[in-house]
């Protein structure tokens, strides 16, 4: 049976929640109970939490809507079309803008030019008095957080495009398409920037470096190879940030690997390990760190893969992608709360509820502090003392 391209993506996205389901990466209790979250406990604190500013942006929010730090400014936006921009620091408002479309994932930004993407696959560019520049559309709906930089928005389509827009007049430049499998997972995914290059996964398990001005690929590694005798089973998708630490870039896919490349060996594997993540990873100068598909937080060695410990009293409360400030890594989780855990051995610091709901978007790591996208649409500064 041949699919439309609509039924297509509806198939797509609902096989792939049920696959998440069936898998523990949904919220499922089931009669035994072994994907009921685990209830929160007391434990010493190690640091104390606190909210320094929040902001109601809009109403709503999903993965796509990762805020994102330029100078001394966060830009954020949520899914009811307002994008705004924000003094980091104190959380005062810049400028605010009420788009009449809802969106689906946003904001990227270079202090010039704000984009974000409507729910019909529209780009949205805003000048950085808040003004639309220019609107242009995607080839299909975009999940993924448009980057600007380099003088092109990129946006990753539900149709397994990457393509780029002149950042100005907003004309299409370069498209790059893969051939994609039959079921691709709905999680968690964005796209990096490294020395003229957009890195980004691909379904399949697979990375992909594309020069950002002239749309030429680069390279492209594998970080899993799928598996399994049905398309359920072979569900690989590089999921999260790919992390930078030069020369090394780093990746986690579910069902598959967590792996970082040698950049300057041509993008040599340094090493790898058996893993599944359905929300990323993040590094500092020491380690990987990355929610496995049940939500225990482990930490990898990042020059050896060694891992180094494993913090499991979070399973199963569907945690978000780290974010690393100073000796603590911090996640968010479904009921609203970011937890600290100490970088070196993984015990518990701290936890602080910032409401709205789950938290779907990765956290951002800033010098101020975890920036923190709520649920309900608000914008969070979470300061730690």
């Amino acid at each position: 049976m041949k699919f439309s391209s609509i039924n297509r993506l509806l198939f797509l996205g609902a096989a792939a929640w049920l696959f998440a389901a069936l898998t523990g990466c949904a919220l499922i209790t089931g009669d035994d109970g072994r994907y009921k979250p685990v209830p929160l406990t007391t434990y010493p604190a190690g640091l104390a939490a606190d909210i320094g500013w929040k902001v109601q942006i809009g109403s709503g929010s999903g993965i796509g809507f990762a805020p994102i730090v330029v100078g001394a400014a966060v830009y954020g936006a949520a899914a009811s079309g307002a994008v705004g921009k924000y003094d980091l620091s104190t959380g005062n408002s810049i400028w605010v803008a009420k788009l009449e479309q809802r969106l689906t994932a946003g904001v990227g930004s270079d202090g010039k030019t704000t984009a974000v993407v409507a729910r019909d696959g529209t780009v949205i560019a805003l000048d950085d008095a808040g003004a639309v520049k220019w609107r242009s559309k995607a080839t299909s709906d975009v999940s993924v957080p448009p980057v600007v930089a380099y003088g092109v928005v990129v946006v990753r389509s539900g149709d397994y495009r990457i393509q780029a827009f002149n950042a100005e007049t907003g004309d299409r430049i370069w498209n790059v398409q893969r051939p994609g499998p039959a079921l691709a997972l709905r999680a968690p995914a964005r796209i990096a920037l490294f020395d003229g290059l957009i890195i980004t996964g691909i379904p399949g398990g697979k990375l992909i470096a594309i020069n950002a001005v002239s749309g030429d690929v680069q390279w492209e590694g594998v970080v899993a190879t799928p598996k399994g005798s049905t398309d359920l089973e072979r569900v690989n998708d590089v999921v999260g940030l790919p992390a930078l630490a030069p020369p090394l870039l780093c990746a986690v896919a579910f069902q598959g690997r967590i792996i970082c490349f040698d950049l300057s060996s041509g993008g040599r594997p340094v090493w790898s390990k058996s893993f599944s993540s359905a929300a990323g990873l993040t590094i500092d100068n020491n380690q990987a760190y990355s929610p496995n598909q049940s939500d225990a937080v482990s930490a990898f060695g990042l020059k050896d893969g060694k891992l180094n410990w494993t913090q499991d009293a979070l399973r199963y409360r569907q945690l978000t992608s780290p974010a690393v400030l100073g000796s603590a890594v911090a996640v968010g989780d479904y009921e609203g709360y970011v937890h600290f855990m100490a970088a070196d051995d993984g015990r518990l610091l701290a936890r602080i509820a910032v409401g709205g709901g789950k938290i779907y978007a990765p956290l951002i790591a800033t010098p101020q502090g975890v920036l923190v996208k709520t649920g309900d649409g608000s914008l969070a500064l979470i300061v730690l003392k």
